[in-house]
């Protein structure tokens, strides 16, 4: 596979699972440029690692990611945060690079403190485990009660993307209860990547539903290298978007005790506001869900 230029990726297994599962993700941008992007849950009930993220993603400018999955450090007051910061911290030692330049991600259960030993370790094993073919083993590192990893490629004009999510309950609009981390090597700066991501999420994650139910850690979080070539903005979000679409497909797809899928279309509506709410009104309606299921 031919992955983006300028990025090296690890993904393994540090404990914190009870499965001896992958559970560590460690994604980092090496190239000419460390132009980022990111959207949060619009839950008010925010994790410690988002309310953190946000924080980093103030410059436009993020050169690692660690995401744990296992334990989502949810509601878990001043001590969960303080966990994050010291899973950044421990980050930017190893690498070398700033705390502050470091996004944390997590995903499981809500309410319970992370092994933080664990993660630690982990991190210092990931760092020795970073190669630019590792997404696969990445995207199975965040997985929680999905089935299968997601994983997705693009490429345009010789400038190549690539997707990575995990979310198969709480899927709803506002990012669909997921962590999802996109890399191209286009050479593009945080504005416009930033603007392109929202682009791209409005019409693909956020029009997920199977549950109505909306969580605390929601991040999808964009990267680019600068190691290829520029890209109209255009072009740019069609490559985020088939991303996006790719993964969104394979989200719902994988939805705990789904069924069915189904697309539902509004037409005449005089928003595209007023539209999306119809829509998600039939995709909640429980009488709706029961005649589908036959």
């Amino acid at each position: 596979m031919n992955f983006p230029s300028g990025f090296a990726v690890a993904g393994l297994a540090a404990g914190i699972k009870s499965s001896g599962a992958r559970d560590l993700a460690l994604i980092t941008n090496v190239g000419k440029r460390k132009s980022a992007a990111a959207v949060f849950t619009k839950n008010r009930m925010t994790a410690a690692p988002v309310i953190w993220s946000k924080q980093v993603i103030a410059d436009g400018r993020i050169d690692a990611i660690i995401i744990n999955s296992g334990g989502a450090n949810a509601c878990t007051g001043p001590e969960g945060f303080a966990d994050t910061h010291k899973s950044a911290e421990h980050v930017a030692k190893v690498l070398g690079i700033s705390a502050s330049d470091v996004a944390v991600c997590s995903t499981g259960l809500i309410g319970e403190r992370l092994p933080l030993e664990k993660i630690l370790g982990g991190i210092n094993d990931a760092a020795n485990e970073l190669a630019p073919g590792n997404w696969v083993a990445a995207a199975e590192a965040i997985m929680t009660t999905d089935s299968h990893s997601k994983i997705a490629f693009h490429e345009i004009h010789g400038v190549r993307f690539v997707g990575i999510a995990k979310g198969a309950g709480m899927l709803a609009p506002a990012l669909a209860t997921m962590i999802s981390v996109l890399a191209t090597d286009a050479d593009v700066s945080s504005e416009d990547l930033q603007a392109a991501l929202e682009e791209a999420t409005s019409l693909t994650y956020d029009r997920l539903d199977s549950d109505g139910c909306t969580s605390t850690n929601d991040s999808v979080i964009a990267l680019a290298s600068g190691e290829s070539a520029s890209l109209t903005y255009a072009e740019l979000v069609a490559g985020l978007t088939a991303i996006c679409r790719n993964l969104a497909d394979q989200l719902i797809g994988d939805a705990e005790g789904h069924t069915k899928l189904i697309a539902i279309t509004t037409i005449n509506a005089q928003t595209v506001s007023d539209a999306l709410d119809i829509s998600r009104a039939c995709a909640r309606n429980n009488l709706l869900k029961c005649a589908l299921f036959g």
